[in-house]
């Protein structure tokens, strides 16, 4: 059965100056799939969701949002996708409930604030400032800013950066509960083992070309057949799930 595609960017290109950060990279994604964009610093990928998410302008190229022209209707795209911002977009005089109402205002948007604490762990801090979260609980509440206008595309831009295993198993399954109801998620991570879990296809970018597209399976059988081998014996677990069994998945937030 062929699968919808809800991205399609065609030969998209960047510039700054002289210098070509993206080199007319074309790809689609399905609708209904978590997406991961992988590659090292400064290798295209940031710029290329920025451009997606209208928060950066083309040098060159076409994409094509749910059936929108980005050239032609921006703010339409805007509409229908969320993007999950970083710490300074909170204003630290309101609470948790304050800041999902101001952005509920912002989008027009009726919410229940607390239905969407529920959805992200977070009810019981309701009342709390965002500089008051730990790790995870600030990551976790940046991802309910994204639902609040009940998009169906949403952009995660390394969430897991710095969190420790508990956080980081837990927003997996937050992200994978969000596209188990229907979002398509778009996610970068320099984490592999997270790539590989939470992604139905992966995109490897690097020196602003896509150098790779595929399952993470595929790539990974692709490698294993053109004769690689790990230096070291492959063990059933690795030592972050020794941590996880010792120490348990419950959150220890402060």
């Amino acid at each position: 059965m062929q699968q919808e595609v809800i991205i399609s960017v065609k030969d998209l290109v960047k510039n700054y100056g002289d210098f070509n950060a993206v080199k007319g990279i074309s790809f689609d994604v399905y609708k209904g799939e978590i997406f991961g964009l992988l590659g090292p610093n400064g290798a295209g990928k940031s710029t290329t969701l920025e451009i997606i998410e209208t928060l950066r302008d083309k040098t060159s190229g076409q994409i094509i949002v749910d059936g929108i022209n980005l050239d032609k209707a921006p703010n339409e795209i805007k509409k229908i996708i969320g993007v999950q911002l970083q710490s300074s977009g909170y204003y630290p005089g309101l609470n948790l409930t304050e800041l999902i109402y101001f952005f509920a205002g912002l989008y027009n948007e009726k919410v229940n604030a607390m239905e969407l604490l529920d959805i992200v762990n977070l009810r019981d801090k309701a009342k709390a400032k965002y500089k008051e979260l730990s790790g995870g609980q600030k990551q976790r509440f940046s991802i309910a800013t994204t639902l609040i206008n009940k998009p169906k595309i949403i952009f995660l831009d390394e969430p897991t950066t710095g969190l420790d295993p508990q956080a980081r198993r837990n927003l997996w399954e937050l992200i994978i509960k969000i596209r188990s109801e229907g979002t398509t998620v778009i996610i970068t991570t320099h984490y592999m083992d997270e790539a590989e879990i939470l992604c139905d296809r992966v995109a490897i970018i690097d020196s602003g070309n896509i150098i790779a597209l595929a399952t993470p399976d595929k790539l990974i059988d692709e490698l294993v057949a053109s004769g690689f081998e790990k230096p070291k014996e492959v063990k059933q677990a690795n030592l972050e799930d020794v941590f996880i069994h010792l120490t348990g998945k419950n959150l220890r937030e402060e």
